[in-house]
This record gives C-alpha cells, structure tokens and sequence, in this order.
C-alpha cells in the first residue's frame, strides 16, 4: 500500500510538537491548529488517524474519547531522532 504524500513527515511532525507541549501531550484539535501553522495541514480525522498509528506502535498515547494525545518515550527519541520507525520520517530528512 502507498503511503500518502507527507505521511511520514506529518506523523514527525506531530511527534516533534508533542515534545515541545507541556507534559508531552496536546488536544487533538489544539495539534491540528499547530500542524497547521507548521505546514502540514489535514484534517481532524487524517490527524486521527495518525494518532491511532503512532498509538499502535507505541509512540503516542491516544486518549480516543478525551482527544488527548501524550508522547512516549519511544515518540521522543523518534522526534529528537535517537532512533527511527519505518512510516515516520527522520528529523532533518523530511
């Protein structure tokens, strides 16, 4: 399956703002506003979507009633680029 355009550069994108919010974590709509201003705009449901992902592989927790998003640690190596995931771009790659 492709992988959409900017798929993996968002999904660090949402990693790196995680890390930068205080306690790690973000109200799904409050990402989006930021992901927008970063230049990576999508909807609520792609952005979703990318929480349920990155939740899978255990790089964020996704509160899916609350919409709260919180980085793990794993996330946070990914973002600070310690360590890598397939489907998520490497900082200063993407």
């Amino acid at each position: 399956m492709k992988q959409e355009s900017g798929e993996k550069e968002r999904r660090l994108a949402i990693l790196i703002n995680l890390s930068l919010a205080m306690r790690y974590k973000c109200a799904i709509v409050e990402l989006r506003n930021d992901l927008d201003d970063a230049g990576y705009p999508a909807s609520l449901d792609r952005i979703r979507a990318d929480c349920a992902w990155l939740d899978e592989t255990g790089l964020v927790k996704y509160d899916f009633i609350t919409g709260v998003v919180t980085t793990t640690a794993r996330g946070l190596d990914i973002a600070q680029g310690y360590s890598e995931v397939p489907g998520v771009a490497r900082p200063g790659l993407a």
